[in-house]
This record gives C-alpha cells, structure tokens and sequence, in this order.
C-alpha cells in the first residue's frame, strides 16, 4: 500500500490544546499508519532543522519559519492577500511583491523539504492556499509520484482571481497536481474557468484538461466530520461540567450557539446585529433566550484581525447593554480556545446552531451542530448560503448572512418551529451528514489520486 504524505502550513501536533481546526477533522479518517505529515512548527527564529516526531500513529516532519518568512510568507502573502481574494473581499486584499517573493521561496523550501523524504510509490497530498506553488515546485525538483492539491476555501470565478498579480503563476503552479480536488462544484467552475482564461486550456465533460503536457483531473469532493464519534462525544460532554454550568446558568432559556474562529469571513459582526433586531422586535424573547458565541482568536498579528476584534468587543458591550439586565446577559462572548469537547457537549445543548460565514469553502461546524443534536428533540441550523456546507446541507434554514433582518427571522422561524418539523429536517440534514463523511472525504479523493497514473496513461493515448 501506498505511504501517505500530506504537506500543510501547520501540523496537527502544532496546535495542541486549541479546538481542532477544519483541517485536523476532515484528514483524520486519511492519517494511517506510516503517514507522513510535513508543515511548519509554529515557531518563529528557531533552529532550520527539520524535526521528525511520532504523533498518533504518524510522523510529523517540522520546521520553523524566521521571522521575515512569517512576515513575508504567512502573514502578508497567504493571509492579506489570497485568503481575502480566494474569499472575495477584495477591500480587505493587499498585494505586496516581496511577500510574493517570501511566498515563492517558502513554497519552494516545503518542496525541497520534503522530496528527500519521498519514497517512489507515495500518494502526496498538498492542502490549501498557504502552498499553491508548492506542486510546481515539486514538480521541477525531480518529482514523480502521484501528487494531489485540495483547496478548503473558495475559489473565485476569473473577474475575481485576476485581481491578484502573478495570478497566471499561481494558477499554472496548481496544475503541477494530478488531482486538484474542490469543496463545490461552483469552485470547481470557477477554476475551470480561470484555467481557460489564463492557460488556454478546456477541460472535458469530467472536469479534465492537458497542462504542458500533462492531464490534470479536478474533483468535487467536500470535507467532512466522523458524526457517530462527534455524536458520542457531545452524548458524553452533556454531562460534563462545562455543559452542566452552562445548562443551569440558563434558567430554562433557549440556546442559540456558534463557534468559529475570530475572522473576517464568518460574519460575526452581521450575527451580533441580527440578534440584537431579533430582541428588538420580538421582546417577548427576554430571558427566554440566549445567545452564546464561542470565537477563537485567529491571525492576531495582523492589524485587521486586531480591528475586528475590538468591533466585536463594541459591539457585544452594546448589545448586552441595550437589552441585558442584572441576572440575565443575552450574549455570552468567548474569546479563546475552546476543546472540541466542550464545544460539542454546547452543539447538544442549543435549540438553534447558527453559522453565518460571508463565504466559507465548507463550515463544518454546520455538520458538528447536525450530528451532537438529541435525535428525538433536535435544534435547528441557520446555515449562510454562502457556505459550501449549503450546496448539500440544503435542509437547514438557509439566509444570507450580510442580511442581519434575514437571519433574525430565520432565528425567529427555529425558535418556534413545531416538533414534528424540526424532527423531519434533522433527519434529512443527519443522514447527508453520515453520507459526507470524513471517511468519504478521503476515501473519494484519495481514490481519485491512486488511479490517477493509470488514469493519465490512459487519457495519453485518446
């Protein structure tokens, strides 16, 4: 069997003690044992060695960034320029050419990392936007085994794409992969699309197309959660202490309950002022309901993410303000990590699952909100239609999240839903949950990677 080897900007064991992260959850049913799992350390100015560790039944390879990578690299290239344009908001897009320039060098630095460690059979997969060049570099470096790329955001339709100098490279980098796997189709779309308009190559009705001489395959393949282990873990975190304080704090109020990270992208602020409204015009919901959002901090280094957070803090302290009393606060804020434990033990407590991004390439915390709920008295989600989650979790109630009116009459709907439908949709959202998997996740794409040298020597003979 094919060793698995997987290259990341951060590895599991590199964020010990935070909430999971969307990447951890959707690749843990992949990880077998023997894989090999390379990203960067989250060190800054340490050593240059690279550090090989046993974690869970896999090695982990890392390495530390100095601190003008991790300025160049990361918090410019990766996180104030692609993640703002792969999301569209161009307004918060900022393009400087040395940070391309520390992008283009970290990229080649994960390329040249990882070949000595590559056997000739391995199935590597790259993830993400941090490590686009990545598989060109590879490519260029000597080589061969069978190479795949998975995007966890969006990707932008070319009016978008364009926007970004070197957007031609970045583009032809991807395409040194084999399989290039996608969230939506709507992404796959506006891929394909970039790749006509800027590499002048058409894919096939199956979404393939020959780059400098190569077949590249492009995947519809979302990520997923295990829901019977997240199931079992919310089952067992409603009894512990964090849901039980939290239960009782309560007072018999409904729960309305998100947890995201502290980001741009999820709309937080959009959720606060639409929560206010709903208290505004329906009053009868004092005391009757509360809101809890759990938000991460994220990306602290960078001044927007900074700004966010005290817009944030504003508006809570406002919000809770306007309408709170004495014994009674409407939003409860959490700004920390959170274990995944906790978190799911709150998914089970809540009447109504809120997940609001702007635009997300997936939300899995639409799919950990479906499988923590009671079976035979289930809440309800409010899903943005702008969330990858939407394209199949199509049962939920779905809103545009930067109408706040909109998802204060969806919370309204979901707080006073009849059983018997709230029983019906929980059904329908719980069995696409179990069909989009994380199992399903890999073995889809995974799959489409191991035949992909067949694959490619067939189509070469068309």
């Amino acid at each position: 069997m094919s060793r698995l080897v997987i290259l990341s900007n951060r590895v599991p064991q590199a964020a010990r003690g935070a909430q999971a992260g969307g990447l951890a959850v959707a690749l843990a049913e992949a990880v077998r044992p023997g894989s090999l799992w390379i990203g960067w350390s989250g060190r800054i100015g340490g050593g240059t060695e690279l550090a090989i560790q046993a974690e869970r039944g896999m090695s982990c390879a890392v390495f530390d960034l100095t601190e003008a990578e991790h300025r160049g690299y990361y918090t410019g290239f990766s996180n104030n320029t692609l993640y703002p344009l792969l999301l569209c908001r161009l307004g918060l897009m900022r393009f400087r050419a040395e940070e391309f320039a520390a992008y283009e060098a970290v990229n080649r630095r994960f390329a040249a990392t990882v070949l000595p460690l590559l056997r000739a059979d391995d199935l590597v997969w790259v993830h993400d936007y941090h490590l686009m060049l990545t598989p060109d570099a590879l490519r260029e470096a000597g080589a061969r085994q069978r190479l795949g790329f998975f995007f966890h955001t969006p990707f932008p339709p070319p009016a978008i794409f364009t926007v970004v100098p070197r957007a031609r490279t970045l583009l032809a980098a991807v395409c040194g992969a084999d399989v290039v796997g996608f969230q939506t189709a709507s992404d796959r779309d506006g891929f394909l699309a970039c790749v006509a308009s800027l590499l002048n190559a058409t894919a096939d009705d199956e979404g393939c197309f020959m780059h400098v001489g190569r077949w590249v395959r492009t995947l519809v393949c979302p990520v997923g959660i295990d829901p019977d282990d997240f199931a079992q873990t919310a089952y067992e975190a409603a009894g512990h202490l964090p849901t039980q304080r939290l239960r009782q704090s309560l007072h018999g109020a409904a729960l309305l309950f998100g947890a995201d990270r502290l980001d741009h992208a999820k709309g937080l602020p959009h959720r606060v002022d639409a929560f206010d409204l709903l208290l505004r015009q329906h009053p009868e919901y004092r005391r009757q309901v509360s809101s809890l959002q759990v938000a991460a901090p994220s990306r602290e280094e960078v001044p927007e993410y900074r700004r966010l957070r005290r817009e944030m803090d504003e508006r809570v302290g406002q919000l809770n303000g306007r309408h709170g009393e004495a014994d009674w606060i409407p939003l409860r804020y959490i700004t920390r990590a959170t274990p995944r434990a906790t978190v799911a033990g709150f998914h089970r407590l809540a009447r109504v699952g809120v997940v609001t991004p702007l635009r997300d390439g997936f939300g899995l915390g639409a799919s950990e909100f479906v499988a923590a709920q009671e079976p035979q008295n289930p809440g309800v989600l409010v899903l943005s239609r702008f969330a990858g989650a939407a394209a199949t979790l199509d049962s939920a109630l779905l809103v545009n999240p930067f109408d706040a009116e909109a998802i204060a009459e969806a919370l309204n709907r979901a707080l006073t839903m009849p059983a018997e439908e709230r029983l019906a949709r929980h059904a329908t959202l719980l069995a696409r949950v179990r069909t989009q998997s994380a199992a399903s996740y890999a073995a889809k794409f995974l799959g489409a990677l191991a035949s992909s040298a067949v694959t490619t020597q067939e189509m070469a003979h068309v």
